[in-house]
């Protein structure tokens, strides 16, 4: 029997493992698996120039303005320290000095950024020139607009709607519950209250909210808060496999943002006959900083194994479990039917992850390939493994003869099954 070798991601470098061949089905692969020769810097400029359906930045803003702009936080993977010198070039234009310039973490409820990530995120030329801010929940101020038609009150921190021209930097790929990233999530979640967040993050049960639906309810929620709100011009951009910018677009928020849409899903929607097991990593870090976003592509990978199959996710997470409210449901709910009846009676942001996790454990045999403790592993309802072959070997025992997609990138490729 003749075996293969393959390498997925894993943090900040990767993990091999051994497969024979009548046991590998099939790779899958973004379209974009190979080196792109993509101009970046070109792109990035061009968008820029050329904005969609709005004016310039350089139009658009004023010497005495003041101007926010709100970058993403670390556990995505925008490249924000590459892209602020292009927005600058465009505000410079304007004549905008850079005391007028605040640079603000788009944290939703994650934690706050270690002063090391700020400046990796910002790059040190713009750490050491700007003014930046970052909300912690609960510990600023907010502003109310209103609520949207779905009920979801608009707080948005107050310093933010105080400044002149709001701008979002993002990344448009596919996200779990809002159909994609980008566009207007720099202001819900990105600087709102924790009651406007959970609000607009209950939607996540209806049946459109999943990955790679423009109309998912939680997107069309976000997009009204920020049309009321006001957010006035958005650079947003598309990454390959290797967090290279293959696409950039400018301009109005919705509509810079479906451009993007488009190439992602050139790019990264698969069709796939489903496979016994899918072997699936996260694409690296930040994707698989912890847990709680290596479950993104848990949620991707779903797609691409038959009912009762198994999935190996591969997942460095060297920030552990990534979110409290998250690691309290794993040790308080016992079983898989328990997580889930938990949060059909209350919802609280961050259990979402552990009843989605229940729910997919109830229908696969999960894995885990991480550096998480066996016990923190087994309390979030995965099969710890110390190697992928550990895992294999474990898929195997039960189903000699199963056959195995491998997934890459899982944060980023979305399996379709052929129609």
């Amino acid at each position: 029997m003749t075996n293969n070798i393959f390498s997925v991601p894993y943090g900040s470098g990767s993990l091999s493992f051994e497969l024979s061949e009548s046991a590998f089905l099939g790779m899958i692969l973004p379209t974009d698996e190979g080196e792109s020769t993509a101009d970046s810097d070109a792109l990035v400029r061009n968008a820029l120039q050329h904005p969609v359906n709005s004016p310039r930045l350089s139009e658009l803003a004023a010497p005495t303005q003041k101007i926010a702009v709100i970058v993403n936080d670390v556990t995505r993977p925008t490249p924000s320290a590459y892209l602020i010198p292009f927005l600058l070039e465009e505000l410079a234009k304007a004549g905008v000095p850079d005391e007028n310039i605040t640079f603000y973490f788009a944290l939703g409820l994650h934690r706050a950024h270690t002063e090391e990530e700020i400046q990796k995120l910002l790059g040190d030329d713009i750490y050491k020139r700007f003014k930046f801010v970052q909300h912690e929940v609960g510990t600023f101020p907010t502003t109310s607009f209103g609520k949207t038609s779905r009920g979801t009150p608009i707080e948005i921190y107050s310093d933010i709607p105080e400044n002149d021209l709001i701008i979002g930097i993002g990344e448009v790929g596919f996200h779990y519950y809002a159909g994609y990233s980008g566009g207007a999530k720099s202001l819900l979640p990105g600087v709102s209250s924790k009651e406007s967040v959970i609000t607009n993050h209950k939607m996540m049960i209806e049946k459109n909210a999943v990955s790679g639906r423009v109309d998912s309810p939680v997107r069309q929620d976000l997009e009204e808060a920020a049309k009321i709100v006001g957010l006035d011009f958005i650079l947003n951009v598309v990454l390959d496999s290797h967090k290279k910018v293959v696409a950039a677009f400018a301009g109005d928020f919705i509509d810079a943002h479906r451009e993007g849409v488009k190439v992602v899903d050139a790019l990264y929607k698969i069709e796939v006959e489903p496979a016994d097991a899918v072997i699936v990593s996260c694409g690296g870090y930040p994707k698989d900083i912890n847990l709680y976003q290596a479950n993104k592509a848990l949620d991707n990978a779903t797609q691409s194994v038959k009912e009762g199959g198994s999935i190996i996710l591969v997942s460095e997470c060297r920030d552990s479990i990534g979110n409290a409210v998250y690691d309290k449901w794993n040790k308080e709910c016992k079983t898989a039917a328990e997580a889930i009846a938990r949060f059909n009676e209350e919802f609280e942001f961050g259990g979402h992850k552990a009843a989605t996790t229940a729910a997919a454990s109830q229908r696969f045999t999960l894995y885990l390939v991480s550096s998480l403790s066996d016990s923190a592993a087994e309390e979030a309802f995965f099969t710890p493994c110390k190697t992928v072959e550990e895992a294999i070997s474990k898929v195997l025992l039960v189903n000699p003869d199963a056959k195995f997609h491998i997934i890459p990138y899982g944060g980023q490729t979305l399996p379709v099954i052929k129609s």
